[in-house]
C-alpha cells in the first residue's frame, strides 16, 4: 500500500488523479484551502504527520497572462512552492513527483526538447517553473521526479477545450493562433502516467510526458469542432479561421514550438494515445460540459 499526498487537488491533474486514484493507494489529497503550500512549516507539519511515501506536488500558478503582472505570487507558488515540498519530502523521507511546464523552453527550435536541453523561458509564468525546478534538484538532486507536460486539458477546471466549445456554440465565425506548436495532453492520461510512476522507483530526474503528435492551437481547435459534432456535444460547425499570433497579442509571449521530446518516459512507462484519440475520449465523457 502506497501513502501518496497530493498537493493541489482541485486542480485539472489534481482531480484526475483522485478520479483515476490506484487500489494500491491511501490518498490524502490537499487543495490550497486545506493547505497553504507557501507555509513552509504547514507543508512539512502535514508531511510528517502523513508519512507519505511519495508527495506529488500538483500545485502550481498557470495564469500565463496574469503572472506578467503578478509575478511575485506566481514565484511564490511555482518557486517557493516547489521548495517547500522538496523539503518536506526530503524530511520524511517521501519521493517527489513535481510537475512542469513545456514553458521553461523558448521555443525556437524545429526539433523536440530533450529533458537535459537547458531552459530558456519567455515569460514569468516559464520562469518561475524553471526555479521551481531548480529548487527540486537543489534539494533532492535526481531522487525526485520532475514531470514536464503541456497543453493540459480536462472536464474540469477551466481550459482551452472548454473555452472552445463556448465559443464554438456562441459565435458565427472563429479565429485561432495557428503558428504555436505544441502538444494537448488529456489530464486523465498524464494522471495514469502518473500513477504508473509508482511502480518505477528507477524512473527519476527531469522526464517528459505528454500525448503523442504535434498541433498548433488551430489545429486543436479545428479537432476539438469536428470531435465534439460527432459526439453531439456541439449541433453545428462554424468556420475556423487560422491568424498568426501577432494578431492576437497577449501579455505574455509563448512558445512558438515547444515540443517535448517523450523517448525516455514512453520506454518507461509506455507511449501515450495521439492527442486526437484523447480528446476524442474525453469529450464522450458525460462531465464535459
Amino acid at each position: 500500500m502506497y501513502r501518496v499526498l497530493l498537493l493541489g487537488a482541485q486542480g485539472q491533474v489534481g482531480w484526475e488523479l483522485q478520479r483515476s486514484r490506484p487500489a494500491s493507494v491511501e490518498l490524502c489529497a490537499l487543495g490550497r484551502r486545506d493547505l497553504d503550500i507557501l507555509d513552509a512549516a504547514q507543508v512539512r507539519e502535514m508531511a510528517e504527520s502523513f508519512r507519505p511515501d511519495a508527495i506529488i506536488n500538483a500545485a502550481a500558478y498557470t495564469a500565463v497572462d496574469r503572472a506578467e503582472s503578478e509575478s511575485a505570487l506566481a514565484y511564490a507558488v511555482n518557486r517557493d512552492g516547489a521548495a517547500h515540498c522538496s523539503l518536506a519530502a526530503r524530511a520524511c523521507g517521501a519521493r517527489l513527483i513535481h510537475l512542469s511546464t513545456d514553458f521553461v523552453f523558448a521555443g525556437t527550435q524545429a526539433t523536440p526538447y530533450s529533458p537535459d536541453a537547458p531552459p530558456a523561458p519567455l515569460g514569468v509564468y516559464g520562469a518561475s517553473k524553471a526555479e521551481g525546478e531548480r529548487q527540486v534538484q537543489a534539494t533532492l538532486g535526481d531522487t525526485a521526479l520532475i514531470l514536464r507536460t503541456a497543453w493540459v486539458y480536462s472536464a474540469h477546471g477551466s481550459n482551452f477545450v472548454k473555452t472552445m466549445l463556448r465559443l464554438l456554440a456562441e459565435r458565427d465565425v472563429l479565429r485561432v493562433v495557428g503558428d504555436q506548436i505544441g502538444t494537448p495532453t488529456w489530464a486523465a492520461g498524464l494522471a495514469r502516467a502518473i500513477w504508473s510512476t509508482l511502480d518505477h522507483p528507477g524512473f527519476t530526474g527531469i522526464q517528459h510526458w505528454t500525448d503523442a503528435g504535434v498541433a498548433s492551437w488551430y489545429d486543436f481547435a479545428v479537432a476539438i469542432q469536428e470531435e465534439a459534432v460527432a459526439a453531439g456535444r456541439l449541433h453545428r460547425a462554424i468556420p475556423i479561421e487560422m491568424i498568426p499570433a501577432s494578431a492576437y497579442p497577449t501579455p505574455a509571449r509563448r512558445p512558438a514550438c515547444a515540443i517535448l521530446d517523450k523517448t525516455a518516459s514512453y520506454a518507461a512507462l509506455g507511449a501515450a494515445p495521439h492527442w486526437r484519440a484523447a480528446l476524442r475520449r474525453m469529450l464522450t465523457e458525460p462531465e464535459v460540459i
